[in-house]
This record gives structure tokens, C-alpha cells and sequence, in this order.
């Protein structure tokens, strides 16, 4: 048998070392190089994926994205079931900067002038992103870290509003996931025009305007 054979048998994974020794590896070490196999070949299909995007070729087929990170395209669908839940997995970071602005916005002394740099930041980040714009905007999260985050994106501006309510600085109709939707409209806004920064800014302060209380 030659080293490094597996020998099934008695509950346990059984390989030969390099001087022909038996060596015993318990089923769960067995399983965690496959969990470290498996993360690698993620890594990898994120890795051509963002060099995809680099190269302004935003369409991630799965595909393509397999064989460019020489995997099989069994092993991209079982990481990533569909383009949007790439997309999630590409988002990650600039979510999570979404999230800690939004948790700072809610500290701020003046919690208008928390809304509004919060507004514009989001804006910003979503304008730039088509993909981070989806997932922000999508009713249903493919991984439960996407879900994670945005429900602790809606905590945060949910504080920050209801602190803005307190004190009278807005209206009281309007809930987190409003807010977010509505720039998510905006966003859609912009791209559908020239994407004049210009008119980013007259969306946001119509935005603004829109969430004072009645007069």
C-alpha cells in the first residue's frame, strides 16, 4: 500500500506516515481538513470573483468564476447557490462599515446630524457598489450573516430615529427599514440618470426634507 492510504475500518480514518507507520486520525480531524479544504476553495472563488469586479466585469457568472479559480462548478454552487449570494459574501466588509457608521450615527449628540451623515455615507457606498446596493435592498438573505447584519443596521437606525422623534426633528411614521428602502430608491435614482454627483446631493436633501414632520 503505498504511504498515505486511507484504511477504513473500526470507526476511525487509518493512513500510513511517510515511513510506512500506521497513524490514526480520528473521524472529527478527518472532517475538520475538509471544513479547512472547503474554506480554502472559498476563499479562492472570492478571491477571482473581486478580480472579476477589479477588471470592471460585474456580471459573476458562477461559471466562469469556477474555472477561473480551477474548482469544480459543484463546489462554487455549494458555497454560493446563486449570484446574490456571492454578491452577500462579496459585501461583507462594506456592510459591516455600513453598520459601525450607523452604530456611531445613533451616539451622536445631535441625532440629525447623525441621520444625514448616515444618509450620505449610505448613499455613497451604495452608489458605488450595484451589488452591495442588492443586497441591501433584498427582501431575503441567502446567508445568515447578511441577516445578521441588517438587523443590526435596522437597530441602530431605529435608536437613531427614535432619538430624532424625541426630538421632534423628523416624523413619527417612519420606521429603519423605511429609511432604507427609500435610499435604496435613490440610489436606483441616480443610477438610472448619469450618475452626476450633483444630483446625488439634491436626492438626499429631498430625502431629508421628506422626513421632517408635516408643517
Amino acid at each position: 500500500m503505498e504511504s498515505g492510504t486511507p484504511v477504513i475500518g473500526g470507526g476511525l480514518c487509518w493512513a500510513r506516515d511517510t515511513e510506512g507507520r500506521a497513524r490514526v486520525t480520528p473521524r472529527g480531524e478527518q472532517g475538520q481538513a475538509l471544513r479547512a479544504d472547503a474554506a480554502r476553495n472559498r476563499a479562492r472563488v472570492l478571491r477571482v470573483a473581486r478580480e472579476q469586479l477589479a477588471a470592471g466585469d460585474d456580471s459573476l457568472q458562477l461559471n466562469a468564476i469556477a474555472r477561473l479559480a480551477g474548482v469544480g462548478v459543484g463546489t462554487v454552487y455549494r458555497h454560493f447557490p446563486n449570484r446574490h449570494a456571492l454578491w452577500e459574501a462579496l459585501s461583507t466588509e462594506r456592510f459591516q462599515g455600513l453598520v459601525d457608521e450607523a452604530q456611531a450615527a445613533a451616539a451622536d449628540e445631535d441625532a440629525l446630524a447623525g441621520l444625514h451623515r448616515l444618509l450620505r455615507f449610505a448613499l455613497l457606498e451604495a452608489s458605488d457598489d450595484s451589488g452591495f446596493a442588492a443586497v441591501l435592498e433584498s427582501a431575503s438573505d441567502a446567508d445568515t450573516q447578511t441577516a445578521e447584519l441588517k438587523a443590526e443596521l435596522d437597530g441602530a437606525v431605529g435608536r437613531l430615529l427614535d432619538r430624532a422623534r424625541r426630538d421632534g426633528a423628523i416624523r413619527r411614521d417612519v420606521e429603519a427599514d423605511d429609511v432604507r428602502r427609500l435610499l435604496c430608491g435613490i440610489e436606483h435614482a441616480i443610477r438610472s440618470g448619469d450618475s452626476d454627483p450633483k444630483r446625488a446631493e439634491v436626492y438626499l436633501g429631498v430625502l431629508i426634507e421628506g422626513l421632517r414632520p408635516p408643517r
